[in-house]
């Protein structure tokens, strides 16, 4: 059982972030934001992979112009990442954004922070107070000699008091690293320093194979321990992948009952069945359904039938055959040829009952 520290909440949009609500999964589209055709063809195919909230960059004023289209166009919140011109934060609150992404110290000097979350304010729209090891302030890079722990906290808890200066409590806060010890005593620090609600993840974690590991341990890590209100995977290329695998990391810590579980053992010397390729097959027929089925691929008998009586449905295999069950009922025997074909038919009729 994994206790969560509780945080205060805020609403982005419509989801609630903090306090007792689910942790959110969150992305960033990689398109030219400017193109709201594209940039929303994205959206939502993020939304239907289960992306709660979606973050689009903003570099210039055409940009910003774009978060009034991409809303209409969009079911899920649009957070709006500024950096360095504090004109562009106003537009895209202007054009209705539902949270703003930005490192108060690269937006100019305290009249425009001042200018930014006076509006904010008036617009109930919160505030990502974003610090990344690669962007780290000078001063602090000296006193620390690199970007420590230590250093990602007091630059965030800066940021923080210069928000609470100007009576805006409405924030939520990221420190992230590359390098993933770095990234989890950070925030270890920081939930125990502050009760503000917490975006975590590993960033530039690399490409899917090894970013997802990567962001794996890292985050898996924090939720592990109770620190971390939305999360956000940082994977090079397609972020649909990055949706695939916030959700698989929810899933194995308990965190989130949603979507088909694949159980599929390692394969050793007792398997008779090209399990590998079956598995790969079954995972991706089953990576949009919704609904929480556990669905178990086996390849023997030493632990196949037990597993896959266990599961919704689930295949378990013996030499160049398989077994096919439903909620614990052998259904039938068949070759391995035809193995997917029958499954695919069962998982169809499992689909029905569940009403999915």
């Amino acid at each position: 059982m994994i206790f969560r520290k509780k945080t205060r909440p805020i609403s982005v949009g419509e989801v609630i972030v903090g306090g007792n609500a689910p942790i959110s999964i969150q992305s960033m589209t990689n398109t030219d934001t400017r193109d709201v055709e594209a940039t929303l063809r994205q959206i939502k195919k993020l939304e239907q992979a289960g992306c709660d909230i979606i973050r689009v960059a903003v570099p210039d004023e055409q940009a910003a112009q774009a978060i009034g289209p991409l809303k209409r166009g969009a079911s899920i919140p649009i957070i709006a990442d500024i950096h360095f011109d504090h004109r562009l934060a106003m537009i895209a609150m202007e054009q209705g954004a539902d949270g703003l992404r930005i490192n108060p110290g690269n937006i100019g000097d305290r009249d425009k922070v001042k200018t930014v979350v006076t509006m904010a304010k008036n617009c109930n729209i919160p505030i990502r107070i974003g610090v990344n090891a690669g962007s780290l302030e000078k001063q602090l890079l000296k006193k620390y000699g690199r970007a420590t722990p230590e250093a990602l906290v007091e630059s965030a808890l800066g940021h923080i008091k210069m928000l609470e200066e100007l009576d805006f409590y409405n924030i939520k806060i990221s420190i992230k690293s590359h390098d993933v010890p770095v990234t989890l005593r950070a925030y270890q620090l920081m939930a125990a320093a502050v009760n503000y609600p917490l975006h975590i993840g590993i960033t530039e974690a690399g490409t899917i194979r090894s970013g997802t590991i990567k962001s794996a341990v890292g985050i898996g890590a924090l939720l592990a321990q109770g620190i971390g209100d939305t999360i956000r995977v940082s994977l090079t290329g397609d972020p649909v992948e990055e949706i695939r695998v916030a959700i698989q990391i929810l899933k194995s810590l308990g965190l989130r009952d949603a979507g088909a579980t694949l159980v599929s053992c390692p394969t050793c010397g007792r398997c008779e069945i090209d399990l590998a390729s079956i598995a790969e097959a079954v995972e991706m027929r089953i990576q949009n359904i919704a609904k929480p089925l556990k669905i178990a691929v086996m390849g023997c008998v030493v632990n196949g039938p037990g597993e896959a009586r266990e599961a919704d449905i689930g295949i378990a295999g013996g030499k160049r055959e398989g077994l096919i069950f439903r909620h614990g009922q052998v259904i039938k025997k068949v070759a391995e040829a035809e193995l997917l074909t029958s499954f695919y038919h069962e998982l169809e009729e499992v689909l029905k009952e569940e009403k999915i």
